[in-house]
């Protein structure tokens, strides 16, 4: 135990001059690495985890502020050491500072449009997801090393891998019941199901046989029946009266035969195969970027230790760190991706793959990713078209034409009057106001948001709200360009990380286009995350570089 202590302590940096802090720093990272591992899984075990860690500490940072000596990272310390800093250190601090500005510069903006609501209790409830990019400073300010890095780095990649692995498993599996022949006098048919429908729950239990489903509905008068019909879930009432007469299950139900389902949109363990999508798009992004730094480095799989500027081995978990462990994980995160059959994200991963070879090995291996790729790209469009019936862009796809009905609405309520062109008109209030206003094709359609980052911010919340979020995104690209100009010259996996992370902030501009992603705060915690690593790994490698350079 006392081993273990102690190498949780090496890795989380914590200070050791004061021992209140150091179990304070020490418990805020342990969470950290929680909230990491919850990522790619579990909304609720991820907030959580974060919730607890920055409390713990603030409580640190206020409690021992005024007893706090000069260390290291203490400015007081930077000014006496300036002779050691240069442009490229200065830069790395700058750019944390002017995102974190940016940040808060958008989450004011979001209060002020809150006010201004037109449902102002909703709206201002709504600044809790808002306030999630405050994650950026609870990873920055925890992660004190470039091991601390790579280990949460790998952490959140192995985490990935355990819904990777689950999704074909649950897919040789099958779930529910998929019924065929249905007859028109069928109890299931005169609830409004239909032929090859799959029933998932009978009043909110699962079932797994035809008998299951008529044991629920002999039970109850009526029985909520929820099912899968591609691609969205749906639920309906059916009625114990309209049960049939028959000797086995098959007939009391009217249906022919059955089987299980095993065409549906993967989601992971999240619920829904967007959000699903959005984050595996994320996370293959920055095991792409690991992969293409190595296989385009001339160095191997070494690296420099920060503190001591000598060659040492990559972990003692050798594997998982490896670029064998990567290529897998690349392969299984982009079947998974496939599985979900949402094509925003996966082009999205397309256009961030294109920039990480562009901008990580250079134009040259373009055409080599080309020959590889495209197999892949029309295995995935033959995959779609089998699973969904709809092309890649298809005009026909209800889908599409429900974004195109809904965009036409956004940009008219946002363009309707002076009010909402700067302030918009509140986060949510559309949840009360879509009836007066018209939305969702007069109420025919489903109510939702406008399945767009940039439109739901112009209806909600005004011009400048996407301005705002434009800068902070143009802040955090422009300080990834400047930290891989000094991660070429340092560690591989440094580079490999920052081209990740820059290649996920390229995907998740672009399927923000189609996609309401900031509104998803599984997606949103995940990008923080992946900015909080971006930004301090720019530090730690600008860091590293001036040491490096002070000793030579």
């Amino acid at each position: 135990m006392k081993k273990f202590l102690k190498w949780l302590d090496d890795l989380a940096g914590t200070n050791r001059e004061n021992t209140l802090l150091q179990w304070l720093e020490l418990i805020a990272f342990v969470f950290l690495v929680l909230m990491v591992v919850s990522a790619p899984h579990s909304i609720a075990a991820t907030q959580t985890a974060w919730i607890i860690g920055m409390f713990v500490w603030s409580v640190g940072l206020i409690a021992t502020l005024p007893f706090r000596p000069l260390s290291r990272n203490n400015p007081a310390h930077a000014t006496a050491a300036g002779s050691h800093r240069d442009s490229r250190q200065d830069a790395g601090v700058m750019g944390r500072k002017t995102l974190l500005f940016a940040l808060w510069g958008f989450f004011i903006w979001s209060v002020i449009t809150s006010v201004f609501s037109y449902d102002p209790a909703t709206s201002l409830d709504k600044l809790r997801g808002t306030a999630l990019f405050l994650i950026v400073y609870f990873v920055i300010y925890n992660l004190r090393s470039l091991r601390a890095v790579y280990f949460i780095v790998f952490a959140l990649i192995l985490s990935c891998m355990v819904n990777v692995v689950w999704t074909p498993v649950q897919r040789l599996i099958g779930r529910g019941v998929e019924i065929h022949g249905l007859r028109p006098e069928s109890p299931l048919a005169k609830a409004l199901l239909w032929e090859g429908d799959t029933l998932l729950t009978a009043n909110g239990k699962s079932i797994g046989t035809p008998e299951n489903v008529l044991a629920e509905i002999e039970e109850n008068e009526v029985t909520n029946v929820k099912f899968y019909r591609p691609d969205f879930e749906f639920s309906v009432d059916v009625k114990q009266a309209d049960v049939l007469s028959g000797s086995n299950a098959l007939e009391r139900l009217g249906i022919e035969s059955w089987k299980k389902s095993r065409n549906w949109r993967s989601s992971g363990f999240y619920g829904h195969y967007t959000t699903y999508a959005e984050v595996l798009q994320l996370i293959i992004s920055l095991v792409f970027g690991l992969i293409v730094a190595r296989l385009s480095g001339r160095r191997g799989e070494t690296g420099r230790d920060e503190e001591t500027s000598k060659q040492v081995p990559l972990s003692p978990l050798l594997f998982i760190t490896s670029t064998p462990f990567l290529l897998i994980s690349l392969v299984g995160m982009s079947l998974a991706l496939l599985l979900t059959v949402t094509r925003a994200s996966q082009l999205a991963l397309i256009v961030s793959a294109f920039f990480i070879i562009l901008i990580g090995a250079g134009r040259k291996w373009l055409l080599a990713a080309a020959v590889v790729g495209l197999p892949v790209i029309l295995i995935g469009l033959f995959f779609l078209q089998q699973s969904r019936q709809v092309g890649f862009f298809d005009p026909n796809d209800e889908s599409i034409r429900w974004r195109q009905t809904v965009w036409r609405e956004g940009f008219g309520l946002w363009t309707e009057n002076p009010r909402h062109f700067v302030f918009g008109v509140g986060m949510d209030s559309i949840k009360k106001y879509a009836k007066e206003w018209h939305l969702f094709d007069d109420g025919r359609l489903n109510m939702g948001h406008f399945h767009s980052t940039p439109l739901q911010l112009l209806v909600e919340r005004g011009l400048p709200a996407l301005l705002i979020w434009l800068i902070v995104l143009g802040i955090y690209a422009r300080t990834l360009w400047k930290g891989l100009k000094t991660a070429s010259s340092g560690d591989l996996r440094s580079r490999g990380i920052l081209l990740g992370c820059l290649g996920g902030i390229i995907g998740f501009f672009t399927s923000s286009l189609v996609h309401y992603n900031l509104g998803d705060q599984e997606v949103v915690m995940v990008f923080f995350l992946l900015t909080g690593i971006g930004v301090k790994i720019t530090e730690l490698a600008a860091k590293q570089f001036v040491s490096l350079s002070t000793t030579e």
